[in-house]
C-alpha cells in the first residue's frame, strides 16, 4: 500500500511537472519582463485601416475592463506608424510601452478575446490578415541606460 502512495505520488509530481514545463513554454512573448518593450509589425499597405481598428478596439477594451492592470497598460502604452516603408511596402507601427505593466500579456489578439469575446473570431481573422506572410514582427525588451531628459 504504502510503495502504490509513493508512485501515486510521484506520478502527481512528475504531471505537475511536466504541466508546470508546459505553461511556462506557452507563456506568451507579448508577457514583457523588463522595465519597458517596443514592437514591431510590418502590416499590408492595404491593411492599415484593419490595423487601425483594432489598436482602437484594443485600446477601447483597456479602458472599459474592471482589471486595474489592463488601465495600466493603456497608460503606458503608444503606438506609432513610420513615415517609411518596410518589407514589400508593407506599413511600419511600433509600440512603445514605458513603463512595462510586469507579467502582463500584450498580445492583441488575447486582449481583443477578452475584451470583445463574442467578436474574437472576425478580430483574429481580420489580425492575421493584415500582416504579409509570414506574419512579421520583432519584440524587444528594453532597460533604461540614460534618459537624457534628467
Amino acid at each position: 500500500m504504502r510503495r502504490q502512495f509513493g508512485v501515486v505520488v510521484l506520478g502527481l509530481m512528475i504531471g505537475l511537472g511536466i504541466a508546470g514545463t508546459a505553461q511556462a513554454q506557452q507563456k506568451s512573448p507579448y508577457a514583457f519582463g523588463g522595465d519597458n518593450a517596443v514592437f514591431m509589425n510590418f502590416i499590408k499597405p492595404d491593411k492599415t485601416a484593419d490595423y487601425e481598428m483594432l489598436i482602437q478596439k484594443v485600446k477601447d477594451g483597456l479602458k472599459a475592463s474592471d482589471k486595474p492592470e489592463r488601465k495600466q497598460m493603456a497608460e503606458s502604452w503608444k503606438v506609432y506608424k513610420a513615415t517609411e516603408s518596410g518589407p514589400g511596402g508593407s506599413a511600419i507601427y511600433i509600440s512603445l510601452i514605458t513603463p512595462v505593466v510586469k507579467g502582463a500579456d500584450y498580445s492583441l489578439t488575447a486582449l481583443l478575446a477578452e475584451a470583445f469575446p463574442a467578436e474574437a473570431r472576425a478580430l483574429y481573422d481580420t489580425y492575421i490578415g493584415a500582416f504579409p506572410p509570414p506574419p512579421t514582427g520583432q519584440l524587444f525588451n528594453m532597460a533604461l541606460v540614460n534618459d537624457l531628459a534628467k
